[in-house]
C-alpha cells in the first residue's frame, strides 16, 4: 500500500519496531538514564496516553523518515541506513548536545537518549529500507 512513494506497511512496521526497540533499550539502561536525567522512578512510570503519543510520534517520524528516503531516490537497505546515520548525526545528535549542554545535563544523558535515538533510525531505516 503506497502514499506518494512511501510504503505504508513499511511505515507501520518501522514505528512498531522502533516503538518496541525504545521500550528495551530504556528497560536496559531506565537506572543510568534516571540518574542522569534526575528523575526518580515514580516520575518515569508511563501512562498509556503518554506510551500512546510516543507510538503516535513514532508513527509520525517513520512516515517523515520513509518520504525522506523515497524523495533521495535511492531505495533498499543501504540507503535505510545511511539516511539513518545521516540524519542522527547532523540532525539529532546536534539538537540534543546544544540542548543538554544549555540544560546543564550531564553528557551520560546526552549519550543515553543519543545511542536510543540512533537504534530508533537504525530500526526504522533498515525496515523502511527492506519493505519500501
Amino acid at each position: 500500500m503506497m502514499f506518494d512513494g512511501v510504503n505504508l506497511i513499511a511505515v507501520a512496521a518501522a514505528a512498531i519496531g522502533s516503538f518496541v526497540f525504545g521500550s528495551l533499550w530504556y528497560g536496559v539502561l531506565g537506572k543510568p538514564w534516571m540518574k542522569a536525567a534526575a528523575l526518580t522512578a515514580a516520575q518515569t512510570r508511563p501512562d498509556p496516553v503518554t506510551l500512546g503519543i510516543a507510538f503516535f510520534c513514532q508513527l509520525v517520524m517513520a512516515f517523515v523518515f520513509a518520504g525522506i528516503i523515497y524523495h533521495s531516490g535511492s531505495s533498499g537497505l543501504r540507503a535505510g541506513i545511511i539516511s539513518a546515520l545521516m540524519i542522527w548525526i547532523g540532525i539529532v545528535m546536534t539538537t540534543q548536545i546544544v540542548n543538554h549542554r544549555f540544560q546543564g545535563k550531564p553528557w551520560s544523558l546526552t549519550l543515553i537518549d543519543g545511542g536510543h535515538w540512533l537504534g530508533v533510525l537504525l530500526v526504522q531505516g533498515v525496515l523502511i529500507g527492506l519493505l519500501s
